[in-house]
C-alpha cells in the first residue's frame, strides 16, 4: 500500500474514530449528567427498578404516603409504573413552580406518558376546546343549570328501574349512563345525545381508553412496542374510535357546511358549534370530532367515578342521608323546585359532603404532574433535571393532620364547618371546586381542570335527584363499604358492585 493510500486510510479512521467518540457524546453523556443529578436527590426506592415498578404497581399510596412523611421539605426519586424516576414534590414548592412557563414545565407532555398516548392515541391538548369551556360553558352555566336540571331528572328516570321496593342496581353502570345522556346535551345537543350509537360510543369509549391505559401499564416498557397493537384493549379501543368517529363526523360536517351556505342558519347552543365558531374554519372535521372524544372522556369517566364514589359512601354512612336530603329539599323549596344555579350555591353540606368523598376517594394520588423541559433549581437549591417527570402526592397531602385535623376520620361536613365562620378566604378554600395548595384533586395554576365548574354542578343535580328520590344501602346487610380498585396511582371504584334501592315516598 503506497503512503499517500495509508494516510487516507488513517485520515478516515481518524474521522470515524472521531465521530463514534462525538456520538457516544452527544448521546450517553446527558444521559450521565441526568443520572448523577437524579441520583444528589433523596431518593425512596433504591433497589432496581423492576423490583421497585412492581411495588409502586401493588403500593403506590403507602410509597407517597411514606414519602411524604419522610421527605415533607425535600423533593425526592420515586420509580412510577414505567420503571422511570420520578421526582416528587412537596408543595411548598408549588406557588414557584406555577409561575414557571409551559416551555419549561408541560403539562401535555406529562400527561402524555401518564395516559399512555403514543398508543392511546388520545388527545391531551386541544386549544380550541381548553379555550371554549373556559370561556364560554364556565360563563354559561347560570343560564344552562335549568336544562340541565331537566336532563338529569329526566336520564335518572329513564335509567333507574321503579325501585318500589328494595332493588339491586349496579349504580356505576348506570351512572356512566346518565353522565354520558347530561354531558351529550351539552357537548353535542339533545338530538345526537339521544342518539343510542353516540351514547354507546360516548360511554365505552371511556371505559376501553381506561382499559387500554392499564393494560399498557401492566406492560414491561421494552415491550411495549412490540405488543401494543396487538392487545385486545388496544384493539378494542381503536374500534370504539372508529364508531364514535362514524357518529360525530357527520354531524361536524352538516354544521359546517350550514352555517357557510345559510346566513339564516340558526345555530345551536351547545359545546361542538361553540367549538366550530372558535376554530373558524381552520380545524379539520377529524380533529373537532377527536376534541369532542377528549371531552367525553375527561366528563364522562371522572364524573361517573366521582358520583359512585360518593353513594357507595352513603350507603354506609346513612347517617347524612336525612340532612343532606333536607337541606336540598329546603334549597329547591327556595328556588321553586328547579335546581338553578343559586340554589346549587346554597347546597353547602352536599358540597361539603362531595369534597369529603373526593379527599378520600379521590381518582389519582397525584396531582401537578409536569414534564421538566429546562433543568430547573428550586429554592432550598435542589436541581431537578430536564426530562423528568415532576408530581406532587396530592392523596398523601388529604392525610395531613395539620392541615385536614384526624385526617383518618371522614367528616362529611368538615368543609361546611370550616365555612361557617363566613370569612370570604374560608368560604373560597373550602368549596368542592377550589384548587389550592391543599385541595389538589383538579390539579393547580393555570392548567387546572377548567371543566370542573360544570362537573361540579352535574354530580350535585345527579346526587341530590337520587338522595331525594332513593334511600340507599348496601346489599344483604353488608356493612363496610367497597374498597376501591388500586392500580399504581390511579384509585376507582368497583364497577361490578350493586347497591340496594327504594324510592322514597313522599
Amino acid at each position: 500500500m503506497d503512503p499517500q493510500t495509508v494516510e487516507l486510510v488513517l485520515r478516515a479512521l481518524q474521522t470515524t474514530a472521531i465521530a463514534a467518540v462525538l456520538f457516544v457524546a452527544w448521546t450517553y453523556i446527558p444521559k450521565l449528567q441526568y443520572k448523577a443529578h437524579l441520583k444528589k436527590l433523596p431518593s425512596l426506592t433504591p433497589e432496581g427498578s423492576v423490583k421497585a415498578r412492581a411495588n409502586f404497581m401493588a403500593s403506590a399510596k403507602k410509597m407517597y404516603q411514606d414519602g411524604y412523611e419522610k421527605f415533607k421539605d425535600s423533593a425526592y426519586v420515586l420509580i412510577n409504573e414505567n420503571g422511570k424516576e420520578n421526582v416528587i414534590v412537596p408543595t411548598r414548592f408549588l406557588p414557584e413552580l406555577r409561575k414557571l412557563p409551559d416551555n419549561i414545565l408541560s403539562f401535555p407532555e406529562a400527561i402524555t406518558e401518564d395516559m399512555e398516548v403514543k398508543y392511546t392515541r388520545l388527545t391531551v391538548e386541544h386549544h380550541t376546546s381548553t379555550d371554549t369551556v373556559r370561556s364560554k360553558l364556565t360563563p354559561a352555566l347560570p343560564r344552562l343549570n335549568p336544562a340541565i336540571c331537566r336532563d338529569v331528572d329526566s336520564a335518572v328516570k329513564t335509567y333507574l328501574p321503579p325501585c318500589d321496593d328494595w332493588t339491586e342496581v349496579n349504580i356505576n353502570e348506570k351512572l356512566v349512563r346518565i353522565v354520558a345522556k347530561v354531558s351529550g346535551t351539552i357537548f353535542v345537543g339533545p338530538e345526537l345525545s339521544s342518539d343510542p350509537e353516540y351514547l354507546d360510543a360516548g360511554c365505552f369509549y371511556t371505559v376501553d381508553l381506561m382499559n387500554a391505559v392499564t393494560a399498557m401499564k401492566k406492560l414491561r416498557p421494552w415491550l411495549k412496542p412490540f405488543l401494543a397493537s396487538r392487545t385486545p384493549e388496544i384493539i378494542a379501543l381503536r374500534a370504539r374510535e372508529k364508531q364514535a368517529e362514524r357518529v360525530l363526523r357527520p354531524i361536524v360536517q352538516e354544521r359546517i357546511a350550514a352555517k357557510a351556505s345559510d346566513p339564516n342558519w340558526q345555530e345551536p347552543d351547545d359545546m361542538l358549534q361553540w367549538m366550530i365558531n372558535k376554530s373558524d374554519g381552520k380545524e379539520s372535521v377529524a380533529s373537532l370530532a377527536k376534541a369532542q372524544l377528549s371531552l367525553i372522556f375527561a366528563a364522562i369517566h371522572t364524573t361517573s367515578m366521582t358520583v359512585t364514589n360518593i353513594i357507595y359512601t352513603l350507603a354506609v354512612m346513612p347517617e347524612y342521608l336525612e340532612p343532606l336530603r333536607e337541606e336540598i329539599r329546603n334549597v329547591m323549596a327556595d328556588e321553586g323546585g328547579v335546581i338553578t344555579f343559586r340554589a346549587l350555591q346554597k347546597m353547602e353540606k352536599l358540597d361539603s359532603y362531595m369534597k369529603e368523598v373526593l379527599r378520600f376517594y379521590g381518582p389519582v394520588m397525584t396531582s401537578f404532574t409536569r414534564r421538566a423541559l429546562k433543568g430547573i433549581t428550586l429554592s432550598n437549591g435542589q436541581y431537578i433535571p430536564a426530562g423528568v417527570l415532576i408530581e406532587v402526592p396530592a392523596a398523601a397531602v388529604y392525610k395531613d393532620d395539620s392541615l385536614y385535623p384526624s385526617s383518618d376520620t371522614f367528616d362529611g361536613f368538615r368543609a361546611y364547618k370550616a365555612r361557617s365562620t363566613g370569612k370570604a378566604a374560608d368560604i373560597a378554600r373550602n368549596q368542592f371546586v377550589t384548587s389550592n395548595e391543599e385541595n389538589l384533586t383538579f390539579g393547580y395554576g393555570r392548567h387546572a381542570c377548567p371543566g370542573r365548574f360544570f362537573a361540579a354542578n352535574e354530580i350535585k343535580m345527579i346526587i341530590a335527584r337520587l338522595i331525594l328520590d332513593y334511600d340507599i344501602k348496601m346489599p344483604n346487610d353488608q356493612t363496610e363499604r367497597y374498597p376501591q380498585i388500586e392500580i399504581g396511582k390511579v384509585s376507582m371504584p368497583d364497577p361490578t358492585k350493586t347497591l340496594a334501592f327504594k324510592r322514597v315516598v313522599v
